[in-house]
């Protein structure tokens, strides 16, 4: 039996729709029929060459909702029909000593979703029965499918980022729509910061609970007690940490980022912090899809036919999306309520 497939076939390249056979789940493997999928800044720095070692021919693709379709050997305690998530971090070696130290998301011998395996633009996708993450319910699989990445990686930026009130975001799309409600719910005030006369994008930023929105040029109005950087715009770095006082920190919670132009000492000195966010380990998928419903979390979605998935990725490249943008790979998804 063959399946429905947008295939990357090399950096450049648009992303081609084939019929290619439905896969099977080997040992410790789940088959997961997906029902959407959300699209990612990092699927672009893939099919742009940014990302230099994905398997090729290769099905994009790592915010996955579905329903468990087969089951490989050795495959734990999922069962057939139970709803799953498949994040970017697909496996970890177990071995290493970044495993061995809780820190799985540095690991030595990683496997990456939608990078080394093959992901959800597709209507079957075979994963690591150990990291799936069965999903809250409430939830509609378009609206679920953001929490899968922008969600937990945002989480993870926003622990980075340390307990100060006054929280700034650059860069305010999928990620970002998602950190601001869970950071109002800890009681923080946001800041957030788009592209130079960017109206529409600090409008929805405002929306969704900023109490600040400008320019990334611009100072906000109080001072900072931390910066996430979710623009992969290495300018952007200096003008954070300008933003940001004494013993603040900023975090880079992109893959990938253009080079960070020199800047004064002064903007680093005060004991102010610069760190970068590397992927995500279960804990924080665990954690963070415990929360969401709790705020609840809200995603604002704008969805695109598996089809359409070059259209969708240009629409992201563009900046044209308002919160996150998600293929709907099967007409079956589920819809419901929200938590």
């Amino acid at each position: 039996m063959n399946m429905r497939a947008m295939v990357f076939e090399g950096a450049g390249k648009p992303l081609v729709l084939k019929e290619l056979p439905i896969p099977e789940p080997g040992p410790g493997q789940v088959l997961v029929r997906v029902h959407a999928c959300g699209i990612c800044r990092t699927d672009l720095h893939i099919i742009d060459g940014e990302l230099r070692e994905p398997k090729l021919p290769l099905v994009p693709g790592h915010q996955i909702v579905g329903t468990v379709a087969g089951i490989g050997t050795a495959a734990g305690k999922l069962r057939e029909g139970l709803r799953v998530g498949i994040p970017w971090l697909g496996g970890s070696c177990g071995r290493c000593g970044y495993c061995l130290s809780d820190r799985e998301n540095l690991c030595d011998a990683p496997r990456f979703t939608g990078y080394q395996a093959d992901g959800g633009f597709a209507e079957y996708t075979v994963a690591d029965h150990r990291f799936c993450f069965p999903l809250p319910e409430g939830y509609p699989d378009l609206q679920a499918a953001p929490l899968l990445c922008a969600g937990l990686i945002g989480y993870r930026s926003l622990a980075m980022a340390g307990g100060g009130t006054r929280l700034g975001i650059y860069g305010f799309g999928a990620a970002a729509h998602i950190v601001t409600q869970v950071a109002r719910w800890q009681g923080r005030e946001v800041y957030a910061f788009t592209r130079s006369g960017d109206r529409e994008g600090q409008q929805f930023a405002r929306t969704m609970g900023a109490a600040w929105a400008g320019n990334a040029e611009e100072l906000p109005p109080s001072e900072l007690d931390a910066a996430i950087i979710f623009a992969p715009a290495g300018e952007l770095v200096p003008l954070a940490l300008r933003a940001v006082g004494r013993g603040g920190t900023v975090v880079c919670g992109g893959i990938h980022m253009s080079d960070i132009p020199a800047f004064p000492y002064d903007l680093l000195w005060g004991e102010r912090v610069l760190r970068s966010v590397a992927n995500l380990t279960r804990r924080d998928g665990e954690e963070f899809l415990a929360l969401a419903p709790q705020v609840p979390v809200r995603t604002e979605v704008q969805v695109f036919p598996l089809a359409e998935a070059n259209e969708a990725l240009a629409a992201l490249r563009r900046g044209t999306i308002r919160g996150a943008g998600v293929l709907q790979v099967s007409e079956e998804t589920r819809t419901g309520g929200w938590p």
